[in-house]
């Protein structure tokens, strides 16, 4: 039976909750006309471009179909101007990872706002659309509490619906998320994507997802993360060094590609695959992040901790491909590094570019980060110490260029991690 799909129109500009919103002369006004619905396989929802909603949001909700057409959301209509969304934070829900995390002092639970929820939903398309969720705060003091509401341009949650597959995020411009900077496992910032433990997981299985390609996208002065994908409440199951496959394939991600985004002052982190298998990471730049990451602003953590951040690198990944990206200007503080191989198994780096990164090209983290390459990479100017061997049992680092300031050490102060250096070249500057 082929299921008959409809297209929904929403402008702000010239549309009326009161029409049937089925055809351009017809549209809704509100998004609100589109979370009172529940889409079916294969329906589109297209803003106006020139559109601005004011404090509304868009959460969709419980549906999709790998079987059948893809759900999609996107913009019509001329000119260049795409319709934006602006929460204002607007669209609060509740996040509860229904367990505590890999530390106990990093909060697992609260209310949210996300200008875009996915909550299980799968198949789905989001292109074209302008998202902001800003707080204009007056104090410096209001700017740093830590009770600040968090917030997400883009937010998506895996619970009650066992494996969601094939979520697809294009051309995207998401800025001035003002969300909580200590929360870093909150949907908090940019884009972030999460696994809850279900209600009765017995019954539908393992909160996780397959298939999500985040590319094209502009991500711009948000907090805490520009790009997250894939914290999960499963994270017990991938504790030690060697990590099997079938653990992945069971608990975490599979078929995350991340590709072609640009990533301009995170407060925190800019792009992180997490938990995942064989992620890849490729073509992205990342720019003047980890800008919150100081005595000045992240003052008020208390138990939460945290003031650590880098650009790209993955969090307890198997065999992940980093390649072709740039990271420029991450700011200093704990980490403050380009790159970061971190307690994960099989992380590479090759064909990368870092230059004037306060805290060096690249770091090998702890004991759980094992079987690590990083080759034919470049390092310009690079700050503080190019590489950070800490505490790895081993890193093989081969054939790149790194181009260093006379009083720049090659290898940090203090750190002594395993490493295997060959080919490269070291040229002061």
């Amino acid at each position: 039976m082929i299921m008959k799909s409809t297209t929904y129109y929403v402008s702000s500009l010239n549309g009326s909750d009161s029409n049937s919103g089925t055809a351009q002369t017809e549209a809704f006004k509100t998004l609100d006309a589109i979370n009172k619905i529940k889409l079916m396989p294969g329906d589109r929802v297209l803003l106006e471009k020139g559109s601005v909603f004011e404090n509304e949001y868009l959460h969709i909700k419980n549906c999709g179909d790998i079987n059948g057409g893809r759900i999609e959301v996107s913009a019509y209509g001329e000119g260049d101007a795409l319709p934006c969304i602006n929460a204002n934070g607007s669209g609060i829900w509740y996040q509860d990872y229904g367990t505590k995390l890999d530390y106990a002092g990093h909060v697992y639970k609260g209310d949210v706002s996300s200008a875009v929820l996915l909550y299980d939903a799968e198949n789905i398309l989001i292109e074209n659309i302008e998202i902001t969720n800003f707080e204009p705060y007056t104090t410096a003091k209001a700017y740093s509490s830590p009770d600040k509401l968090e917030r997400t341009g883009l937010a998506a949650v895996a619970q009650n619906r066992g494996t969601i597959h094939s979520i697809t995020l294009d051309n995207l411009y998401i800025h001035d998320v003002s969300g909580n900077v200590y929360d870093k496992h909150m949907n908090n910032g940019g884009i972030y994507m999460t696994a809850f433990k279900p209600a009765n997981e017995a019954e539908t299985g393992v909160a996780r997802y397959d298939g999500v390609t985040i590319q094209n996208c502009f991500v711009k002065n948000v907090s805490r993360w520009g790009i997250a994908v894939g914290y999960t409440y499963n994270w017990e199951k991938f504790s030690g060094k060697e990590l099997s496959a079938e653990a992945f394939k069971k608990y975490g991600n599979e078929h995350i590609l991340l590709r072609n985004n640009y990533i301009k002052a995170a407060g925190g982190d800019a792009l992180t695959p997490m938990y995942a298998l064989e992620p890849l990471t490729e073509n992205n730049i990342a720019d003047s992040c980890a800008f919150e990451m100081n005595d000045r602003i992240y003052n008020k953590a208390g138990k939460r901790m945290g003031k650590v951040a880098a650009a790209i690198w993955p969090w307890k990944c198997k065999n992940a491909m980093f390649r072709f990206n740039e990271c420029t200007d991450t700011k200093l503080n704990q980490d403050g590094m380009a790159y970061d191989a971190d307690s994960g198994d099989g992380t590479v780096y090759d064909q990368n570019y870092s230059r004037l990164n306060e805290g060096g090209c690249v770091m090998f983290c702890m004991q759980e980060a094992v079987n690590n390459t990083f080759t034919n990479n470049v390092s310009y100017d690079d700050l503080g110490g190019t590489l950070s061997p800490s505490q790895n049992p081993d890193a093989y680092i081969a054939n790149n260029h790194f181009y260093k300031r006379k009083g720049v050490p090659l290898i940090r102060k203090r750190m002594h991690g395993k490493r295997t250096l060959k080919n490269n070249t070291i040229t002061e500057i």
